[in-house]
C-alpha cells in the first residue's frame, strides 16, 4: 500500500531501522518498466533529465607567517571536465582571528576562526583569479594550522577532492609553506 490504501506493486528489497522507524525500500515495478519502455523507444536518450556537471576544482597557493600575520595566496583551478560558474573556498586558522580586519571585497568572516571567499567562474581547464588574503591570528602564536578547502562548487560533483582540500603547518618564520 502507498498510504493511500491503493497497492503500488514492487518488490521490497531492504528494510531499515530509522530513528525507532522501520523503513522499507521498495522497487516499483510499474516505473522500471516505464523507465525501460523509454530507454527502448528512444534509442538510450532520455530527454528533459538534469545532468550534474562535473569539475575538479582545486587549489594551489602559499601561507607565510610573521609576528601572527600570516599571509595567504592561492589560485583556484578547474580540472574540468565542466565549467563550474563559481566556488567557495573556506580557510580556518586552529587560532582565532582578530576582530575588525579589513578582507578583500571577495571574503566574508565565517566564525571566530574562519572566511570564506568566492573564486568566481572557473572554466574547465582554466584557472581562476588569484586570492591575496592577510589576516592578524590572536595572540601572535608560534605556530598555527590552515585548513583550505571547498565549500560550494556551482553545485557540480568532484570526484577528486583531495586536491581541494589541504591542511597546512606554518610556523611564525616568515617562511612560505606550498599547498
Amino acid at each position: 500500500m502507498d498510504g493511500s490504501g491503493v497497492d503500488a506493486g514492487g518488490v521490497d528489497v531492504g528494510a531499515m531501522d530509522v530513528g525507532g522507524v522501520e523503513v522499507v525500500v521498495r522497487v516499483l515495478c510499474v516505473g522500471a518498466v516505464v523507465a525501460g519502455a523509454v530507454l527502448w523507444g528512444s534509442g538510450g536518450a532520455v530527454a528533459d533529465v538534469d545532468v550534474v556537471p562535473e569539475a575538479d576544482v582545486a587549489y594551489h597557493g602559499q601561507v607565510a607567517m610573521t609576528r601572527g600575520l600570516a599571509a595567504v595566496s592561492l589560485t583556484p583551478e578547474n580540472h574540468g571536465p565542466d565549467d563550474v560558474p563559481g566556488a567557495t573556498v573556506r580557510l580556518v586558522w586552529s587560532v582565532p582571528l582578530e576582530d575588525g580586519m579589513r578582507l578583500p571585497d571577495t571574503c566574508v568572516r565565517a566564525g571566530e576562526r574562519g572566511v570564506l571567499c568566492r573564486t568566481g567562474a572557473l572554466p574547465a581547464g582554466g584557472r581562476g583569479e588569484r586570492l591575496h588574503l592577510a589576516v592578524r591570528l590572536r595572540g601572535a602564536p608560534r605556530e598555527v594550522t590552515v585548513t583550505v578547502g571547498t565549500v560550494w562548487n556551482g553545485g557540480a560533483v568532484d570526484h577528486n577532492p583531495r586536491n581541494n582540500e589541504h591542511a597546512v603547518l606554518v610556523l611564525d618564520t616568515g617562511d612560505s609553506y606550498y599547498f
